[in-house]
This record gives structure tokens, sequence and C-alpha cells, in this order.
């Protein structure tokens, strides 16, 4: 682990794990230590970013790039830890002697799309100033042409594919991790043909699959789906074992205890590991994180707190959660994807991956929080639902010229095992999980 000591600033994270197009890191922090929304807006990728001015801190980050800090009190004055997660801190604290300030709800995530600015003071530090440096235009269609619509959407969502494919994950082979639905299925066509178009051989691109001692319906559909497109062998299914999926060390890779959040990284590491075993070598992995949220497809009536009114009323909603200004905003863990993106990019990460989630990116988003959804809906759910696959549907055959098959939405850690072994396997109350994560500083 290399740390940058900067004056009381201590810099645990990874600059190479951002990807960034258009700037050098230093140049990306040198945007960020100005304070200026549209300069920092202008860095084109995934990235989190740390600088420093005087007593000044202020870092930005993107969905795909967690970003974490604590302020620990010596003798001298304030020090801050920035790593991308809660145990490298504690380690670092452990390592100084200064544990015993620690407690994992005193650490902080830096809330994507904003710029966090702290002022390191001392006795006592003031909260941090949050600047939005994304803010995309909604309702910014003047139609309801779905075609256009989707055409526009998926139209972005393949210029950053190219983009990765040709800048980023320039040799190797490059695996989808796949369920067949709207979302990878989309990922794993757009990657198909952007290899083609760049004159890459399609052969480099496999579907990786994850079937539960032989159960579950996504290998099902996954076969499916590919054998629609004439494509199956593309196909990789990985098989795990139910005794294998562990929950408890799920908590701990993700760290946190949403039990959705942990349920989908469980399968994940369990798809992940088994691809590692087949291939040590093997780096880049893509996905669809992000696509459920950028067209607002979450069942809104299994969340009490939501009603169609505040998912559609509500910038980014999915994506920020109630955002930094509301009461329910968590210092701790951010909100939305913003703070669930640790499943996918902790566990990625653990297993020595490189992951890629190109419907994050702004670029993308941008677009779906310009579709007038309450004019296309009406506020009616059903319409909402069924908006998904109409528009990623119709953008993929306009960019692709391919038809992709469209299958009900079904969540990844409810695709890859039987029901009976999922309700047997995951506990159903949050608090289990909430104690296994305090555990680990008990």
């Amino acid at each position: 682990m290399n740390s940058q000591y900067i004056s009381r600033v201590i810099d645990l994270t990874s600059p190479e794990k951002n990807v960034i197009y258009n700037m050098t890191h230093e140049e990306a922090v040198e945007a960020v230590r100005s304070g200026n929304i549209e300069t920092v807006r202008n860095i084109d990728g995934q990235f989190s970013i740390v600088s420093v001015e005087g007593k000044t801190i202020r870092m930005a980050r993107s969905i795909g790039r967690p970003l974490r800090y604590f302020i620990a009190k010596r003798a001298a004055g304030p020090n801050l830890i920035v790593a991308e997660r809660i145990d490298t801190i504690y380690d670092y604290l452990i390592s100084e002697g200064l544990d015993d300030q620690f407690h994992p709800s005193y650490t902080r995530m830096v809330p994507a799309h904003y710029i966090t600015k702290i002022e390191l003071l001392g006795c006592p530090d003031p909260n941090p100033v949050y600047t939005r440096f994304f803010t995309p235009e909604r309702n910014v269609f003047s139609h309801n042409d779905l075609a256009q619509i989707g055409t526009d959407y998926i139209g972005a969502l393949y210029n950053e594919i190219k983009k990765w494919l040709q800048f980023r994950a320039k040799e190797g082979p490059v695996g989808v991790t796949f369920s067949a639905g709207i979302d990878s299925g989309s990922v794993f066509i757009l990657t198909y043909h952007a290899l083609k178009e760049l004159g890459e051989s399609p052969s480099r691109l496999k579907a990786f699959t994850l079937s539960v001692d032989g159960d579950g319906a996504d290998l099902v559909q996954a076969r499916k789906f590919l054998e629609a497109l004439n494509l199956e062998l593309f196909l990789e299914p990985v098989e795990a074992e139910y005794s294998s999926l562990d929950w408890k060390n799920a908590v701990k890779v993700v760290e946190d205890y949403k039990p959705l959040d942990i349920q989908s990284a469980t399968m994940s590491l369990a798809l992940l590991k088994g691809i590692r075993s087949r291939y040590p070598e093997w780096k880049w992995l893509i996905d669809g994180e992000g696509g459920d949220e950028n067209l607002k497809d979450y069942p809104i009536e299994e969340n009490p707190e939501l009603t169609i009114r505040s998912v559609l009323n509500n910038l980014m909603l999915y994506h920020e959660g109630w955002g930094v200004d509301s009461i329910k905003h968590s210092l701790t863990y951010s909100g939305g994807l913003s703070r669930g993106y640790m499943r996918s990019f902790a566990s990625t990460d653990l297993m020595g991956f490189e992951g890629f989630s190109p419907y994050t990116l702004p670029k993308v988003i941008e677009i779906s929080e310009g579709i007038p959804y309450i004019d296309i809906t009406g506020w009616d759910h059903t319409k909402l639902y069924a908006l998904k696959g109409e528009i990623v549907s119709q953008g993929v055959k306009a960019v692709t010229g391919i038809d992709m098959p469209v299958f009900e939405k079904r969540r990844f850690q409810h695709g890859a095992a039987s029901s009976d072994s999922f309700k047997k396997h995951f506990p159903s109350k949050e608090i289990t999980y909430r104690k296994e994560f305090l555990s680990k500083y008990e």
C-alpha cells in the first residue's frame, strides 16, 4: 500500500485505478483543487480525486470509484486519512496507535457527483461543504419518441464502451457478467458490436453466467438470449456449490449491511471466484450496473419510503439517494448507487479484476435524466417498468442492427439459484447483516 504524506493528509487511494481519458491524473487533481464545477465536470471517465491546498482539502468522485475519509486527532492537530475502504483506514490507525479513536460510523463517504470540501482547522473541524458538479437537465426531450430516445441513450452507452476498449481494455480477453437481463444483455451486444467495428476479434469476449448447484433461471435465460442471436458460443456457465456461498464474507468485502447489496455481492463473489479459478490472468470485466437506476426500474411498491411521484420528481434519486441536504442523507454511506456500487467495485477489486460499468458514467446518465418520464407514463407504475425494455431494445437495434431479446426483470441474486436455496441461505432481517459488519470492529 503506497501512501502519500501531504501535510496533514494521508492519501491511501490508488490513482492508477482511475480511468480518465482527457487529462492526466495531475491535471484532474488541479481541476478538483480549483473547486470549479465546470472544470471538474469536464473530467471524462470514472475517478476518485483528492486535492490539498493548505488546510483546504477537496475531493470528488464518480459513481464507479469509491472514496472515504476519517479525521484523527493528534497533539499537533487533525489528521485526514483518505482511502477507498473503511478497513484500510482502520489498519492505518492501528499502525499509528490511533485505533482507539475509531468507529466505522465515524468514517465518511464522499458522495458521487459533488466536490466535497473540508477545512482542517481542529477542535472541532467543521462539517464538509458539498458543491454539485454534475447536474443533468431533466426532461430535455421535448417528445415521447422512444425510438429516438433509445438511439441517443444507447448511442451514448456505446461510445463509452468503445472508448474503454480503445484506451483501457486494449488487450486481453473481456468478460461480461451476464444474466441476460436488459442491462447485461445490452452491454454484451454493444461490446460484441464494438469489437467488430474496431477491427478486433469478437473471440476476446465471453459471457459468464452463474449457476448455483445447477439451479437458477439466469443460465436458462442466458442460453435463450444467445441462441436467439446465434451467439451461444460466447456463453460460459460458471458453476458454484450452494455450500460455497458466504454472505458473512460479502459483508466484510462490501463493508455494508444492506440486504439486497450483500445478497448481490455474495453471488457476485461466487461468480468471480469461479472465473478466477479458471483464468488466473483474466483482468477485464464489464457489466450492466447502473442500468436500473438510470431508467428508474425498481419495484416502487417494495419500498415503503417511495412513491412514483418521489421517484419521478427527484433528480437521480436512485443514484444518490435523497441528497446531501436531506435529513436521510447518510454521511457514513452516502446514498443510492453512490453507496451501493461498493457491491461491484469491492468484489471485482478483491478478486484482482478491473471492472467497468458504462451505465454509471455521466454522459449516459445525462441522457437518461433527460427523458420526460411523467409525460410518457402519466404516473403509471406499469408503464414505467415497461419503459426500460422498450428504450434499450430500440436503441440497441438502432446502434447495432441487432434485435435484442427482452425478458422480465429479475434481480441477479434471485436468478443464480433456486428460490428455496436462496431463502435458506440469506437472513431476512437487516439487523443480522449489521451485527456481522460491526463484529469486525468490536
